[in-house]
């Protein structure tokens, strides 16, 4: 049986995340039918919260206000997407920012059924020496399904990781910009996420793959003969504003790799099954 006192936290963890997965299907539901779930979008936000709050509470400690712990937090993935969550939920809906934060919450669902809801596989017998091996009994369904999360996990986690990472550099960006221009969300939205990109540019690979990526696009949009020469120099303008705010000052002490955003650190994740 798990400490309940150290359990508590990593249930509420998957709680959060759960709220962000129901939240977001709601909403997806009501943008197919044409009806607008504001609260249901609020709900998700509160589960990324609740979540990703427990995850930077469980590494970072309780807060100081202190030069050397503010650093520290601003450089922190997890800080990263609680402040961008809490500004999302104080903010007009925008509906398309919730892609990010329900793939990474798929993920860690599915982890955490895998590791404490469902029974652990039972380990193989053992023969003595001298003596027939033991037939082992055919897997079960809740073994061959814990099997098959882990399966699925592996092979689509790096995917999904640059998934988020287009969907943010392009489809979150671009709303938020398009919305500020068109005066349907806040001019402070895209300068918001902007820094946010900017931070991710520097901590995280699939975030620089995403923006090379566009960048090479985006040249051969430019480079078509019917690409008029007012659209080549504005383009070129905004580009070169990216790079001169990218290339500002920025002290970055990458860490090492970490788990997909929202995931609690090893002594959170203890008590209710290790990974």
């Amino acid at each position: 049986m798990a400490n309940t006192r150290t359990s508590y936290p990593h249930y509420a963890w998957a709680f959060g995340h759960f709220l962000v997965l129901l939240g977001t299907a709601y909403t997806l539901i009501g943008m197919l039918t044409w009806y607008s779930r504001p609260k249901a979008y609020r709900l998700s936000y509160t589960g990324a919260i609740l979540s990703w709050g427990i995850v930077v509470y469980k590494s970072l400690g309780t807060p100081q206000f202190n030069k050397a712990y503010l650093q520290r937090a601003l450089l922190d993935e997890n800080v990263q997407y609680l402040l961008l969550a809490a500004y999302w939920f104080f903010q007009k809906p925008i509906y398309v920012t919730l892609i990010p934060f329900a793939t990474f919450s798929l993920f860690h669902t599915l982890t955490f059924v895998r590791t404490t809801l469902l029974p652990k596989p039972p380990s193989t017998p053992q023969a003595a020496p001298g003596q027939p091996k033991p037939q082992s009994s055919p897997p079960s369904f809740q073994t061959n399904l814990s099997k098959g999360i882990q399966t699925w996990v592996k092979a689509h986690y790096e995917q999904a990781m640059l998934f988020v990472s287009y969907v943010e550099v392009v489809l979150v960006f671009g709303r938020v910009l398009l919305g500020a221009i068109t005066f349907q969300n806040s001019f402070l939205a895209p300068l918001f996420f902007a820094h946010f990109l900017r931070l991710r540019y520097y901590l995280s690979e699939p975030t620089r793959k995403a923006f090379a990526d566009v960048n090479q696009r985006v040249d051969k949009l430019l480079a078509h003969p019917s690409c008029p020469p007012p659209v080549k120099k504005g383009v070129e303008t905004v580009r070169m504003l990216i790079i001169r705010y990218s290339e500002s000052a920025l002290s970055v002490n990458q860490p090492g790799a970490a788990g997909a955003a929202g995931a609690p650190p090893a002594a959170a994740q203890r008590p209710a099954g290790a990974r």
